[in-house]
């Protein structure tokens, strides 16, 4: 069984990659899926992050079949 991970705009960018898929027993955590996902690269300050489309924290817990996306700030004007 898999968690999706799944990055966007600047940190796809600076990951060079878009996706990637975590075995499910192998991390308990959002924060460990960035970990693992990233090769436990320091995660940029003020990331936001999301569990299945909702926003949620570093300690936030994940499960079988959940899909977690990290993102910088939206910012405009």
């Amino acid at each position: 069984m898999s968690i999706s991970i799944k990055f966007f705009a600047s940190l796809r960018e600076q990951l060079g990659r878009d996706d990637c898929e975590l075995e499910a027993g192998t991390v308990r955590t959002v924060a460990e899926a960035w970990a693992r996902a990233t090769n436990d690269a320091a995660m940029p300050v003020n990331t936001l992050m999301a569990l299945n489309m909702e926003y949620v924290d570093v300690d936030t817990p994940v499960s079988d079949g959940d899909e977690v996306a990290f993102f910088p700030p939206v910012t405009g004007g």
